[in-house]
């Protein structure tokens, strides 16, 4: 039965930590640049600027008009035309690099906006831009050089304290950047924007009651403040009830005027409804997770209308990946009625990662099974698919998790039995055999974190001190499936608790996924954190047990996942205690009885 809301100590998380995120106030020199184009631009000059050619006045005044409205092609192309007549125009160089900027072209606009620097190194608000885009297109590094020396030149405004303080928190210093924004709110005490960016820093660094409290401060100097309000139901959705982080979530859409602020809301506000279980408004409003100024969004280069709910048969749909890896695979379970409703006439191709081709192919026999391929450009990934359909192109395409949307409308529409991959037999007989050769079981699979553990990905993730209560369990074979270099972690497993984690060197966990899905067919359980290794596991039938430290959003208002047939979901009582959470793991284990082969 589904749950209307969870309890007060629950939490509340997406699939993967990067599902939402907490909004800083990032301060770009955008506005006040504006202003300084238009003070140019009506005749005034600065202290060393020669006046502007009037020809060129007249060109920007036009950008200047075009950017105000959002035109930024406008706007490029003026300034272009700008620097045509005088390329060491700094003014011409900066109007493009805004309109570049709002066009997305990061870029190419940060290559524009050190070029405006070079024309005229005096004006400090080109640091915040260059620091902006930086931070933008994941260059932390530089964003943090930039930012400082804008403080330097700067160091009575609040604006380069609040950016250093969010950069700091990206790369993970989280100290240094709870002491830059304190000593900041010291000088600026009514500042909002300083509390809610020592809210995001408190919350990535695992605080979440502080990070309420000064969410709370923030709001209170500024009712109005969209961000704060997004970012206090991001923190109430961690710790329920969820019907609360809703109402925070409609109340910062209702002042929010930032568009960038208005995706990422209305995307969290998604995540909350599917997390009630509000599976028809959920998948509905989650939409907006493939809006292209949505930050985590994929740009699909497919000649083919997107699928909107039309009848499929006899067309020939495209279906392609999105999210993870883990996501590919648990968005799959709407395939074989996609099959249904092609009929003997349409047919289904799947593009998806490549390592998931073999797999797929075995498990879908009537669906052909091809790999999406992948560039970078501005900071956005590109997937096309150019294998797929190659004598005809499909009728329509879809991201794949569009396929939930419109087959997984309610929870009675999941299948009860549910074992959509098939791993090779051969294979897992083979694996069964070199377990049996280890002892006599039971053979539990271990995956205790993501392979990317950023900054702000860890605190999801249990530190493996805490995995005592499970190790307890002496009668049990652990047996990895923990991807990536997990020397160290199985090298302290041992020493710590005395317990082999045997690892298969001959298996490429990472790589070879088909070989993966056999190990685990061969498995009698996996203990595993919300990863690609769940996914696979509990896909080919074997029953898992997620570790997470509340409840998260696949679960889709229940007490476990609906994707997989046999499987529980463990969690704390309070958020983040991962004693209390190996203590029920431990206990869990211990009473551990194997199905029959």
């Amino acid at each position: 039965m589904a749950a209307a809301s969870p309890a007060p100590n629950a939490l509340i998380l997406g699939a993967t930590p990067t599902d939402k995120v907490d909004i800083t106030t990032a301060f770009q020199g955008t506005k006040t640049s504006v202003k300084k184009l238009e003070h140019f631009t009506s005749g005034g000059m600065s202290k060393g600027q020669p006046a502007l050619n009037p020809q060129i006045r007249k060109l920007l005044a036009k950008a200047v008009k075009a950017y105000k409205k959002r035109d930024f092609r406008s706007a490029v192309l003026r300034g272009l035309d700008a620097t045509r007549i005088d390329e060491n125009c700094a003014q011409a160089c900066l109007v493009v690099a805004l309109g570049l900027e709002g066009l997305g072209e990061l870029s190419k606009a940060l290559a524009m906006y050190e070029r405006a620097h070079t024309l005229d190194p005096t004006d400090p608000d080109l640091y915040v831009n260059l620091s902006m885009v930086a931070w933008k297109l994941g260059k932390l590094e530089i964003a943090e050089k930039f930012i400082r020396l804008f403080i330097n030149i700067s160091p009575n405004t609040h604006t380069g304290y609040n950016n250093l303080g969010g950069i700091l928190r990206d790369l993970g210093r989280y100290d240094e950047a709870i002491d830059t924004v304190r000593n900041a709110i010291y000088q600026f005490p009514n500042q909002a924007e300083l509390w809610n960016t020592l809210g995001t820093i408190a919350m990535e660094d695992g605080n979440i009651t502080d990070a309420r409290t000064f969410y709370e401060e923030a709001i209170r100097l500024r009712p109005k403040f969209a961000r704060a309000l997004h970012n206090i139901a991001y923190a109430v959705h961690h710790t329920g009830p969820l019907d609360e982080a809703l109402r925070y979530y409609d109340k910062a859409l209702k002042y929010a005027k930032n568009d960038n602020d208005i995706l990422e809301i209305q995307h969290s506000r998604a995540l909350c409804q599917l997390g009630l279980g509000d599976l028809e408004q959920g998948w509905d409003t989650w939409d907006v997770r493939l809006n292209h100024g949505f930050r985590g969004s994929l740009i699909y280069a497919i000649g083919a209308p997107r699928w909107q709910g039309e009848d499929l048969a006899g067309k020939r749909l495209l279906v392609i990946g999105e999210q993870g890896l883990g996501d590919e695979i648990m968005f799959a379970n709407a395939y074989p009625d996609l099959i249904e409703q092609l009929g003997p006439d349409g047919k289904l191709t799947v593009s998806c990662d490549k390592r998931l081709v073999t797999l797929f192919q075995r498990s879908l026999p009537e669906a052909d099974i091809v790999p999406y391929w992948n560039h970078q450009h501005n900071g956005k990934t590109i997937r096309q698919a150019p294998d797929a359909f190659k004598d005809q192109a499909p009728d329509f395409f879809a991201p794949c998790g569009d396929t939930l949307r419109y087959a997984r409308r309610n929870i009675d529409l999941f299948p009860a039995q549910q074992n959509l991959l098939v791993p090779d037999p051969e294979r897992v007989a083979d694996w069964r055999g070199k377990l049996e050769a280890l002892s006599n079981g039971p053979f539990v699979g271990l995956c205790w974190r993501s392979l990317i553990m950023s900054a702000k990905r860890s605190k999801y993730f249990s530190p493996m001190e805490h995995w005592a209560p499970v190790f307890e369990n002496k009668d049990v074979t652990f047996i990895n499936l923990q991807y990536g270099d997990c020397a160290e972690d199985i090298a302290f497993v041992k020493d710590r608790f005395g317990v082999t984690i045997h690892d298969f060197d001959e298996l490429d966990l990472k790589n070879d996924l088909d070989n993966n899905a056999a190990l685990c067919a061969a498995l009698d359980l996996v203990l595993s954190a919300p990863t690609a290794a769940s996914t696979i596991a509990g896909s080919v039938g074997t029953e898992i047990w997620l570790l997470t430290i509340g409840y998260v959003w696949p679960m889709l208002g229940e007490d476990k996942y609906p994707f997989f047939s046999n499987n529980r979901v463990i969690m704390p009582d309070t958020y983040a205690d991962w004693p209390n959470l190996m203590a029920k793991l431990g206990e869990g284990l211990a009473g551990f009885q194997p199905a029959a082969r």
